[in-house]
């Protein structure tokens, strides 16, 4: 599955650990984004939710996923929940890009797909937003929380939805 994991070992193993042409060095470079992604992506692999499953339409693009979210319990209980994830040059500075690609009625998620989530933000007043602490498995797990404990209704990205549901609960 981690084809970008095991190019870049055999890269390393090809170059040593100094590469004799410092020219050849530079078009080969990995970026730090892609170190990161295969520690986290193999590490969010073997802590995955069992109500989630990741999809990565590339394998030698590990910057870009699907992520699917099938809850089993509350409200939202047999849904199947579609996620685009994108993850920018700059993480782990910044955030992941996430849109919700299935339409759903919910308080936290915009029917175009925008999602509130706090650590999805990049300035977060109160200190919940990202961090280069967090990881992807935090977002999947956030993400996955959005249809169980994390469920607002109080602080609501669709008013709408959240109104709609006080009003008729």
């Amino acid at each position: 599955m981690l084809t970008l994991a095991s190019k870049l070992k055999r890269d390393d193993g090809v170059r040593g650990p100094r590469a004799a042409n410092p020219a050849s060095d530079s078009t080969r470079r990995v970026s730090v984004r892609d170190k990161l992604l295969v520690k986290e992506v193999a590490e969010l692999e073997a802590n995955l939710p069992c109500t989630c499953k990741v999809d990565f339409p590339d394998p030698n693009k590990l910057h870009y996923f699907q992520l699917t979210v099938t809850p089993d319990e509350g409200y939202y209980q047999g849904g199947k929940f579609q996620f685009e994830t994108e993850v920018p040059d700059a993480y782990n500075m910044v955030p992941p890009k996430v849109k919700c690609l299935t339409r759903i009625w919910h308080p936290n998620i915009t029917e175009t797909g925008e999602i509130c989530l706090s650590l999805l933000r990049e300035h977060s007043i109160d200190g919940t937003g990202w961090a280069p602490t967090r990881t992807l498995k935090d977002v999947v797990w956030g993400l996955n929380s959005l249809f169980t404990d994390l469920l607002n209704f109080d602080d609501p990205l669709n008013i709408e939805a959240a109104e709609h549901h006080l009003r008729d609960k």
